[in-house]
């Protein structure tokens, strides 16, 4: 058996990719809940009067309190306005991220987003959870024979919400500045694990996705006859012991963000690449979100070439998925109803209209 070359080279592989830790304090996303009245609303006003920070963008989700304390003295915080749907909503949230990134190329103070209330949203994601239950042929079958039948939610639709909430969270945690989320919090009675309640023991609950006090960065608790605690903060600067809230007497946003946790100029957001199952999970979301035909075209040809590392079968997804949106976009439905109705007729749709486009094309030029 003969030897191998002693200077062979290594058999190639992945290459290694590292950084060195920045060290610096990102900025944060703030969960401020608590009870009615305690002053949640009123200290995030109050926050957007702070020379520390540029502007702060304000999201009112079914509390309807935005325009009044807008009179607490120098606030300055613009209301967005929505329609009340998720997708609007959403997107408002990546109008807001994308100011917030240029706001922090360009050097200037951080922007402020927040939200009125975490609570409010999941609400809205519960309520769309249960209709869509509601209209499944099943539930519908069994509500027609008992209008108060138990409906039976598949664990799918509960997924499609936590989908949802978690594109707002992201977006949120990764915000080039600072996110605020209010949330509504009380002390409720404690439950068994069949969903009795405990006799003489209580339990404190946050409105809104169990998530929620775990993704953010800094937690308060606020009680309308106690004064504002610490529940949780991500930093190396402040602790909080196991069961045993800080106290904060004189709490201000501004001193929490810039001084307790050390937030400056310099902070920048959480360095958190989305995660994805597979690399053509981003690619189908991204085609998803075009709307000109000229685009697709152009990504068609730029999905195959050497920038983008997709294997040959992650290519051909991928540009099928760019088909079937541009027969979507050449095909919109003239009337109620008469759009295809599956992939393959959409397709075959696209190609009879080039065709025809064609025809009359070579028509007028013979003319």
């Amino acid at each position: 058996m003969s030897a191998s070359a002693p200077n062979a080279p290594a058999p190639s592989g992945p290459k290694l990719k590292t950084r060195r830790p920045t060290g610096i304090v990102p900025w944060p996303l703030v969960l401020i809940e608590g009870e009615e009245g305690a002053g949640k609303t009123w200290s995030a006003a109050e926050f957007s009067a702070s020379d520390k920070i540029g502007q702060m963008y304000w999201i009112d989700l079914d509390e309807g309190s935005a325009d009044e304390y807008a009179a607490i003295p120098d606030t300055r915080y613009l209301i967005i306005e929505h329609d009340g749907t998720y997708r609007d909503i959403l997107e408002q949230i990546e109008a807001v991220h994308a100011e917030a990134r240029r706001a922090a190329l360009a050097g200037e103070p951080p922007v402020v987003l927040t939200i009125d209330s975490g609570s409010a949203l999941w609400r809205m994601l519960t309520n769309w959870t249960h209709e869509r239950a509601r209209r499944s042929t099943k539930n519908k079958k069994m509500l027609l024979a008992d209008p108060d039948a138990a409906v039976d939610i598949g664990m799918n639709l509960w997924n499609d919400s936590v989908e949802r909430w978690s594109r707002v969270m992201w977006l949120l945690r990764t915000l080039p500045g600072i996110a605020i989320v209010l949330a509504r919090g009380k002390q409720i009675s404690a439950l068994d694990d069949n969903g009795t309640p405990i006799r003489n023991k209580t339990e404190w609950r946050v409105q809104g996705h169990k998530d929620l006090g775990f993704d953010s960065t800094v937690w308060i608790r606020m009680r309308r006859d106690e004064d504002p605690q610490l529940i949780k903060v991500r930093s190396l600067r402040l602790r909080v012991e196991k069961k045993r809230p800080l106290r904060l007497p004189n709490f201000s946003i501004e001193e929490l963000i810039f001084d307790m946790l050390g937030c400056s100029q310099d902070s920048q957001p959480r360095v958190m690449p989305a995660l994805a199952g597979d690399r053509v999970q981003p690619w189908l979301e991204r085609v998803g979100s075009v709307s000109k035909v000229a685009d697709l075209q152009g990504m068609w040809r730029y999905v195959g070439g050497p920038d983008v590392s997709l294997s040959r079968d992650e290519v051909l997804t991928v540009r099928a998925e760019i088909e079937r949106r541009a027969a979507e976009l050449e095909n919109p439905p003239e009337e109620m109803g008469s759009s295809p109705r599956t992939d393959a007729e959409k397709l075959r749709a696209a190609a009879d209209r080039k065709a025809a486009t064609g025809a009359e094309s070579t028509a007028e030029a013979a003319a």
